[in-house]
Formats: C-alpha cells, structure tokens, sequence
C-alpha cells in the first residue's frame, strides 16, 4: 500500500512538473530577431551566401549524390579557384557571363564566342570564298581565256629566275597548305563530319593542324624572302593609275602599258602578301603562343583568331583570282612562273614596257633564248 502511494506521488510529481515547464517556455515572449548585417559591399564576397551554398551542397550531396548545382552557379561567375597546373588562367574554368560581340548576356563569354564562330564568322567566311569564285566563274564564262592577239614569235625572255620562282612556289605551296587545313577545320564539321563521321574527322583535323602549326613558320619566312626579291619591281609609276582606269583592258581594246608588274599584280603584292601575310602571320604565332609579350588569356586568343580567321579568308580569296589568271586565264602566264621563260609576243602584249626594257638591255640580268626546236632569231626582229 505504502509503495503505491509512493509510486502515484511520483508520478504526479512528474507530470506536474512536465506541465509547468511547458506553461513557462509558452508563456515566454519571443525574441526579436538579431540584426542583419549590412549586405556586403561592391567586390566583397558574401560569407553568409557562400556558407548557404556549401550547406546547400551538403544537404544535395546527401540527398541528392551527383546533383552540383551550386558548384557549377559558382564556376559559370567565373571565380578563380585553385588549380596545380600552370597558366594564367588555370583556376577559372569558365569564362564569366560577359557580352561578346552582340551576344546575349545570358550566355558565358565562351559559349558566346563558339556561337559567334560557329555563326557570323563561318558565314563570313563562305560567303567571301564563294564570292571569289563566283568572280572566277563570270571572268572564265563571260569574257573567256586572255589569248595572245598575235602568233608566237619563237623567242623567250627570262621572266623569272630560279631563285624567284622557287621562292614563290614555296610561298604558294605553304599557303595552300594553310588554306586547305584550315578550311577543312573551319568548314569541316559542315561537309565531311556527315560523311566520315566523328572518329575519323577528329584524326583528320588533329592531323591537319599539326601540319598547320609546322606549315606556318615556313610560310611567314618565305614571304619575307619573296618580298627582298620582289620588291624592286613592285613600286607604284605612272602607269598603273591609267591601267587600273582601264580595268587591265578587260572591256576590250589593247590592254594598257605596264612594266614587270602591272597594277593588279602590284596591289596583290602590297595587299595581298605584306599587308594580309603578316596579319596572317602576326595572328597565327600569337596562337601558337610565339609572340613575346603577350598576355595569351582566353580574350585574347579569341581576338587573334578573328583576326587570324578574317585575314586568312581575304587572302585566300585573293588567291583565287591570282591563281585563275596564272594558270587558266591567261594565255602563257603559267609557263613563266613553271619553266621561267616567256614568249616575246606574250611580254610585248601584257608588259610592254617591260619588254621594252629588256630589248634595250636596260635589264642585263634578264637573258633571251630560243625554245628547243625553233630556229634562232636576232633579239630585235
């Protein structure tokens, strides 16, 4: 009996206890929240979001394993992290969002460049290599094949030497090799990728541009080559304003005067090769990092490729038309850079002056010879 007491006083006691003890924390006022801090300044990172964010992180990484979301809101911004491999940019692994070129300001500054690549500069990019042969196409079906007016004479004059005409293999050789490499990896994903599929594309333009980076240097080094032998015979006369006038005599008539080089070939060299070469150049080592100096960030080298993209395109157009009228748009103009030698009704026809020149022996370095099989003629006849 007495136990019993003893056991219903304590459990009373307890119960009561419990009710008061709740009573009191409801009966306690709430607090007032603690103050905020100030947010923090332009620049300052915000510890407390920063600390939200790894909990976030935590709480995800055990709920939900492989969801970073957090992780990857902080790379898109761009942040420098930590990284043991060298470069100046090594611990950022995105570009933070930034406009680009007219680009929406949603996207990070490198998938705005990919789409300005992929886009604007690739149509670009087609767009002036079609127009140049297109031009080709009208000058060969509409005004033909430039043929020589009068019969061969027999005789050839030394045009090029063969110093110069292997330096200009050389510098048109490189350039095609460029040309074509990288072509294919501008507009290969286009119009082979469906045909040979990924793997054998992804050797293809590993391949090419390891030639392309090898390719380069001889490239740059034989134009500068070509431009001390060329030079000389390249500086604007009179003369060129009046053939330029005249469109070379394309609308008929007798094409106008020129000396070794007429204006056309004149404004190929100077545009063409010094101008467009060493942008081209200038572009391509800044690429391959070989430029002293300079800061290769991710900027950067997006602004050298445009550069080097915008120039290379524009010379190879250029070469285009260079190209149809030293082979099959002019009559005898590919047997002067081939064998070195021209036909005197060819020099008297498209260099006049020229050839005035060499008949004088004002040009003693340039020598005549018959062509095998036709019989000698005196120089002056």
């Amino acid at each position: 009996m007495i136990k019993w007491l003893f056991s219903l006083a304590l459990s009373t006691m307890l119960a009561v206890g419990m009710a008061w003890a709740q009573d009191v924390k409801t009966a306690t006022p709430a607090q007032s929240p603690a103050p905020q801090a100030p947010p923090p300044a332009a620049g300052v990172p915000n510890v407390e979001s920063v600390d939200i964010l790894k909990q976030n992180q935590a709480e995800r990484s055990r709920d939900q394993p492989g969801n970073n979301a957090p992780v990857w809101r902080e790379v898109k911004q761009g942040e420098r992290h930590y990284s043991s491999l060298p470069g100046l940019e090594s611990g950022v692994l995105i570009q933070p969002k930034a406009r680009f070129l007219g680009q929406d300001r949603a996207l990070t500054a490198g998938e705005a460049w990919r789409q300005y690549r992929n886009g604007p500069l690739t149509l670009f990019g087609a767009g002036v290599i079609l127009a140049a042969l297109l031009a080709v196409a009208i000058l060969y079906f509409v005004f033909g094949k430039i043929r020589n007016k009068e019969p061969p004479t027999g005789r050839s004059i030394e045009r090029f030497t063969v110093v110069e005409r292997t330096v200009h293999w050389t510098v048109a050789l490189s350039f095609v090799t460029l040309a074509v490499s990288g072509l294919i990896m501008l507009f290969g994903r286009y119009l082979l990728l469906p045909l040979t599929g990924h793997m054998l594309f992804g050797w293809l333009t590993y391949a090419l541009k390891t030639v392309h980076n090898f390719v380069g240097p001889v490239f740059a080094v034989s134009i500068i080559v070509f431009f001390v032998l060329y030079v000389r015979d390249n500086f604007p006369a009179r003369e060129d304003m009046r053939w330029l006038l005249r469109f070379g005599g394309l609308f008929g008539g007798r094409e106008p005067s020129a000396g070794r080089f007429n204006a056309g070939e004149k404004i190929w060299f100077w545009g063409g090769l010094v101008l467009l070469g060493l942008i081209i150049s200038v572009s391509g080592f800044v690429l391959d990092m070989l430029v002293p100096g300079i800061v290769y960030s991710r900027s950067n080298m997006q602004l050298a490729h445009i550069v080097h993209l915008v120039g290379t395109t524009l010379m190879a157009a250029g070469a285009i038309g260079h190209i149809y009228l030293g082979t099959i748009g002019m009559e005898g103009a590919y047997d002067a850079m081939r064998h070195g030698y021209v036909d005197d009704t060819w020099a008297k026809e498209h260099h006049d002056l020229w050839y005035e020149q060499v008949q004088s022996g004002e040009i003693p370095r340039v020598r005549t010879r018959p062509r095998p099989g036709d019989a000698p003629a005196p120089i002056n006849a």
